[in-house]
């Protein structure tokens, strides 16, 4: 992944990062000592899934699942995140690396990278996973 990340694509990626990598660059984005305030959140609640079988590519609604928001402006600039689960921690520190994103702060170039990682490995994950389900697949043949 080498193009400009979209808002939407970084939002995307970290709601999937680890939490510990999500805490530590917050951490790193913080110590300049700009201010941060809370929004709104973080905010604990229920959200409806809805995915996409690879099949066919229809989508149909899974169930409903606990997600966490949270809004932050650090330094002027708002910061959104939604996560899967109830790690409030974990969700302000993802909105507060949209918000440095966003205004092109020092730490900028290192939320992209971040996003990088996890984009490799949730593909590498894909590809382990099609891996392991490779022996299980049918090939029928048509008869003459």
């Amino acid at each position: 992944m080498t193009e400009v990340l979209s808002r939407e694509q970084r939002c995307a990626l970290l709601a999937e990062a680890e939490r510990d990598e999500l805490v530590a660059l917050a951490d790193e984005c913080l110590d300049d000592g700009a201010a941060l305030r809370v929004l709104s959140g973080p905010e604990v609640g229920i959200v409806v899934a809805q995915v996409r079988e690879p099949v066919l590519a229809e989508r149909f609604l899974l169930g409903d699942v606990l997600a966490c928001r949270v809004e932050v402006d650090l330094a002027g600039q708002v910061g959104w995140s939604i996560r899967l689960g109830e790690d409030r921690v974990a969700a302000v520190a993802a909105a507060v690396l949209d918000a440095e994103a966003e205004a092109d702060r020092p730490r900028s170039a290192r939320v992209d990278e971040l996003c990088r990682t996890v984009a490799d490995r949730l593909a590498a994950r894909e590809v382990a996973e099609w891996a392991a389900l490779a022996p299980t697949i049918v090939e029928f043949e048509e008869l003459t």
